[in-house]
């Protein structure tokens, strides 16, 4: 059998398989959360002291990889093209986070502080001036709303990438894992300025200034440029993200482009649906680039999510991922990944996801014991996350 379709049909067999085991254990559900086009669980609650709103959550999980990585192999003991819940084998701490936010009246601020395996993805150590100045910081700016300027917002400082079909904290995404293109296709974060502009009542559009990729401190003096538009309607939304800038060290020569659309449909309160597309280069910064010196990266997700009960959901998600000379993954290579996840939301403000995944590459990629590569990665994770607090 081609190794391809025996790929798909494994991990088929496997997302079906945990999604009945799951469902079958459910308990009744009592209530109907709010349907959110993007989300699957309602927004965390906030604490209130004066004007400024508190909130936050800390995700724990357990992860098993049937290839059972070792220490010694090439990568380590960890699930090849995960991000923050990568470490397998054994229990981790995925994220704990703080939040602190004062809406703009008209000035506003906004402080996201992350914990654990999360921060360690956002702020490398090998990167000296990201470890000293943004450790610890998801999120960290300061809003003007001028209350004439017709719904006009400005930010300044570091915030979250608007590329991408998914976002850093876990619960507000479909599934518990993050998928190959949030980790490979897209930044984490950016600091600088981003403006937004209502255009009409369903339409925003945006700009932003921002000194690169996943960093505080530029590192060649040229600024990255992104343009945003956000289209967004009572059962359908469209978003289109562009970046454009120099990203190449100690040179503004060669530029970094990335294109990132998403389209979300939510039919009923119950269902929705999504496919994200990210296409993205990096330029050579020599004078006459070659064709192998400019490499480029695009990836295709679908992904959807339905409410069996007021307390249970099912997601699946599919991608596929073509790295054509190893720019974002390490190797050349194309790669499809196949996951499936149950959820469950206790009213107390406990939600649990129990998820099977399988990842497949059309080349030996996946560390296999100490020392043994494979084409294939199967895992299956459990999560539990517990947000606060209550409304003032």
């Amino acid at each position: 059998m081609d190794h391809t379709l025996k790929s798909v049909l494994q991990g088929m067999a496997g997302a079906l398989s945990l999604s009945l085991a799951v469902a079958a254990g459910a308990q009744a559900p009592a209530t109907t959360p709010a349907a959110a086009p993007a989300a699957a669980p309602a927004a965390s609650p906030t604490w209130s002291v004066g004007p400024v709103d508190f909130s936050g959550f800390v995700d724990g999980y357990y992860s098993y990889n049937a290839n059972r990585p070792g220490q010694n192999s090439a990568f380590g003991q960890i699930n090849q093209l995960y991000n923050f819940n990568d470490q397998t084998d054994q229990f981790s701490l995925e994220a704990a986070k703080l939040s602190l936010n004062h809406d703009p009246d008209p000035v506003g601020a906004h402080v996201d502080l992350m914990f654990g395996r999360t921060n360690a993805f956002l702020h490398s150590p090998s990167n000296f001036n990201e470890f000293l100045t943004g450790n610890y910081i998801e999120q960290a700016y300061v809003s003007i709303k001028p209350p004439k300027a017709k719904g006009f917002e400005m930010d300044f400082g570091q915030f979250v990438t608007s590329a991408g079909a998914e976002v850093i904290e876990t619960m507000t995404n479909y599934n518990y894992s993050h998928g190959i293109l949030f980790g490979y296709a897209i930044p984490y974060y950016h600091f600088g300025l981003r403006t937004s502009m209502p255009v009409t009542k369903s339409w925003t559009i945006g700009y932003q200034a921002v000194n690169g990729w996943n960093n505080t401190v530029d590192n060649n003096g040229g600024l990255t440029h992104g343009f945003t538009s956000a289209v967004v309607k009572s059962k359908a939304s469209w978003y289109v993200n562009i970046y454009t800038g120099p990203e190449n060290f100690n040179t503004q020569k060669g530029y970094r482009n990335l294109i990132d659309t998403t389209i979300i449909l939510t039919p009923t309160s119950k269902f929705s649906w999504l496919v994200n597309y990210d296409y993205g280069q990096n330029k050579a910064s020599t004078a006459t680039p070659l064709a192998s010196h400019s490499p480029h990266w695009q990836g295709i997700a679908t992904a959807a999510r339905g409410q069996m009960t007021a307390n249970s959901a099912l997601a699946f998600r599919y991608e596929y991922f073509n790295d054509n000379q190893g720019f974002s993954t390490g190797s050349r290579q194309k790669l499809n990944e196949v996951t499936a996840t149950y959820e469950y939301k206790w009213p107390v403000g406990l939600l649990m996801r129990a998820e099977y995944r399988r990842d497949w590459s059309n080349i030996a990629y996946f560390d296999k014991g100490d020392t043994n590569n494979v084409k294939a990665q199967s895992t299956a994770t459990i999560g539990f996350i517990a947000y606060f607090g209550p409304k003032r």
